[in-house]
């Protein structure tokens, strides 16, 4: 396995972007987790699932599924669908089903798998804690709530979907519900992680603090 660099954190302190970035820098593969679990959550949307379907009927509907993430796009049985995990709607179901045991199981190898070949920088919610607990490095990535819904509201206008600051910022509350207060692999700062508070930091600030880290 190669080496892991683990990020975890809630919905808007930056993981994605500053991992991507770490990635490149480094020269590691980015592993965008949140991408695999919104294509699976995708998936079961279309399929009419619901957040009150049993355990057996995720996952027999996953079973056979084909969730990819390949530079930078996400497949799902062969079709990219990029653009339509993207939407606060894919959003919601994503956060909905990633508590449920059967979407974690199914994801769970997915992702290990991912660092069989290679160095990557994996981010996501129990990166640290569950799917890498034993991760080369491994960080903390926080906010301030109103930090956090400020740039889920300029991230989905920059791709042209309309929302107010009130939307996102319910939206990020009522994620951060679900992520911290699911039974299975819950949202929390692994021991060993290093923590870094990105609300007044820029993202170069952050990525450098990651570098140094590393260096040292």
């Amino acid at each position: 396995m190669g080496r892991v660099i683990a990020i975890d954190g809630p919905s808007g302190a930056g993981k994605s972007t500053v991992s991507r970035r770490v990635a490149e820098c480094l020269g590691f593969s980015f592993l965008d987790t949140g991408a695999l679990y919104r294509a699976a959550a995708l998936y079961l949307h279309r399929k009419r699932l619901t957040a009150d379907s049993s355990e057996e009927a995720l996952r027999s509907t996953l079973e056979g599924t084909e969730v990819v993430f390949r530079k930078g796009s996400v497949f799902l049985n062969g079709e990219d669908v990029s653009g339509a995990i993207r939407t606060p709607e894919a959003g919601h179901y994503a956060s909905v089903f990633s508590a449920r045991k059967a979407v974690r199981e199914y994801l769970f190898q997915v992702q290990r798998d991912a660092a069989l070949h290679g160095d990557i920088v994996a981010e996501g919610r129990d990166m640290t804690t569950v799917v890498f607990p034993d991760a080369w490095k491994k960080f903390y990535l926080d906010a301030s709530e109103d930090g956090r819904a400020w740039r889920r509201y300029q991230q989905l206008k920059e791709k042209g979907i309309e929302i107010s600051m009130e939307e996102a910022l319910r939206d990020v509350r009522e994620r951060d519900l679900r992520d911290s207060q699911r039974d299975i692999a819950p949202l929390r700062r692994a021991e060993d992680a290093l923590y870094i508070d990105t609300t007044n930091m820029s993202l170069d600030e952050v990525i450098a603090c990651i570098l140094s880290s590393l260096k040292q």
